[in-house]
């Protein structure tokens, strides 16, 4: 497997699967979830650096332009929503790929305040995905996207 982090160009293997959720007040549940997919995906984007000083300037604007280019180039999108914040920016996110035909596996902690929204918007936009509750099984409906991902 070979993990992309932000702001690295891949020169990666395809299949990939980006890792959408929050960066920035939340634990590192990216790290948790490479290792769930690690057997299935060849290539993992992780918009999560080591050190990352965000701000307005030419790095604010490169890590976004980065994340923007790699949700298009990805073969399928893991979306987490962690209880730790709202995550608005991810909420945007979700909203513009569940509008497209992009394959995703999305999950949310039963603390996190917004996932009422998350179930009932993707409900609507997307019926019959399922709105996982755990990492571990949003993960392993990644697993299962990384089949057709293949074909």
């Amino acid at each position: 497997m070979t993990v992309v982090v932000a702001p690295e160009r891949p020169a990666a293997a395809r299949p990939g699967i980006f890792l959408a959720g929050g960066i920035s007040g939340v634990g590192d549940w990216q790290r948790r979830a490479i290792e769930h997919l690690r057997d299935a995906w060849p290539t993992v984007y992780n918009p999560r650096r080591e050190i990352f000083p965000m701000s307005d300037d030419g790095e604010g604007a490169r890590q976004i332009r980065w994340e923007f280019e790699q949700l298009a180039a990805a073969d399928a999108i893991l979306f987490w929503f962690s209880f730790e914040t709202t995550q608005p920016i991810v909420l945007y996110e979700l909203g513009r790929w569940a509008a497209s035909a992009k394959p995703l596996a999305v999950g949310a902690d039963p603390g996190y305040e917004r996932r009422f929204d998350v179930v009932q918007q993707l409900a609507l936009a997307r019926p019959g995905l399922t709105v996982h509750a755990d990492l571990a099984s949003t993960c392993a409906a990644a697993n299962k996207l990384a089949q057709s991902a293949r074909s």
